[in-house]
């Protein structure tokens, strides 16, 4: 186990994990878009972190599952869902602020 201070209860493991150019180059890029505009640089392990917790709050269900690519696709679907249920609730936030509006503008006193 590795104590640190992200980590103080000691409980996160050395993941060894084999990653393109690309792949790299975009964590990389992450890091340094951070230093130059809060002054930190995120770390790929930080990234890397952040995105495993971030997919596991999604709840992904794995069962079925043959590649990488399935798993992309299951990621982006659950995402599109979630993205289209906000949505849905944020016009209707839009309708009712609209219809409270043009409920109080036609009450004259």
């Amino acid at each position: 186990m590795i104590k640190k201070p992200d980590n103080p209860n000691g409980n996160a493991h050395r993941v060894i994990t084999f990653l393109t150019r690309e792949e790299l180059d975009f964590l990389d890029k992450l890091g340094k878009d951070a230093l130059f505009s809060a002054g930190i640089k995120l770390s790929r392990s930080k990234i890397i972190s952040a995105i495993v917790n971030v997919v596991r709050k999604l709840n992904i269900d794995a069962c079925g599952l043959r590649s990488k690519r399935q798993l992309e696709a299951r990621i982006m679907e659950t995402i599109k869902e979630i993205n289209k249920n906000s949505e849905g609730r944020s016009n209707k936030k839009n309708e009712d602020n609209k219809e409270n509006k043009d409920g109080q503008d036609g009450k004259s006193i």
